[in-house]
């Protein structure tokens, strides 16, 4: 199933993917996608660390979120896409929230590659601190929300960015924290206002999201964990 990558990667790295473990932390729209092209590039083994279920307003963006998945783990929704396009990939669902409480119930060390594709800024942050103490790469996508230009988006190291808010502040947590580089994706786009501004229960601006941004941040993503991996 792997005989067109293969002709571009070759056979050894194939092989190296097939016995790689990649933690995504985050399965929404940057996080699905990054799965989806990680499975199909021939990743042995996944963790999905995501404690949400889909709704109804994730089906524009999220490529597991269809009618029949609304209501359901979206760990579990992904886990079954995976089976379905490769039944020997190994898949670990951990129904759990990340954040600073629920951190120490991972090892980070079993990891390969981490992808963090979580919201939460103490979130990113403590993924940042425990995959730079554990010496596994990681990759953190930035903000995609209220962005319309995927073109825009690029990889870089997060001392290097500049106009996302997100990226600012990440900078300086890690910065405190004695953090020296972090990959990341981010856009130098402005954020777009949204039309119509949502709130829920006093939370913050609901943030506007369409299908052609989330989804290239995360196959971005993909692709800098599979050269990452086989070039080690």
């Amino acid at each position: 199933m792997f005989s067109r990558t293969q002709l571009l990667l070759g056979e050894q790295a194939m092989d190296k993917l097939s016995k790689s473990r990649v933690a995504i932390f985050g399965i929404g729209g940057v996080g699905g996608h990054a799965v989806d092209a990680l499975v199909r590039s021939g990743i042995g083994e996944i963790d999905l660390i995501d404690n949400d279920k889909f709704s109804i307003s994730n089906i524009n963006r999220q490529i597991f979120a269809t009618q029949k998945t609304v209501g359901e783990y979206k760990v579990e929704a992904a886990a079954r896409h995976i089976a379905d396009i490769n039944p020997n990939a190994k898949v670990n669902c951990h129904k759990i929230f990340f954040s600073p409480d629920t951190s120490n119930q991972f090892d980070f060390s079993k990891y390969d590659y981490v992808v963090d594709a979580i919201d939460s800024v103490t979130g990113k942050i403590e993924l940042a601190v425990k995959a730079n103490e554990a010496g596994v790469k990681i990759i953190s996508s930035m903000g995609a929300g209220n962005k319309l230009n995927p073109a825009d988006f690029e990889v870089s190291d997060i001392y290097k960015t500049s106009v996302c808010p997100l990226a600012k502040v990440m900078r300086y947590e890690l910065k405190k924290r004695g953090i020296k580089k972090l990959k990341v994706v981010y856009s130098k786009e402005e954020p777009i206002k949204p039309a119509v501004c949502e709130q829920e229960n006093g939370k913050r601006q609901t943030p506007g999201s369409c299908a052609f941004v989330p989804s290239v941040v995360g196959l971005i993503i993909a692709s800098e964990v599979i050269k990452d991996i086989i070039k080690e």
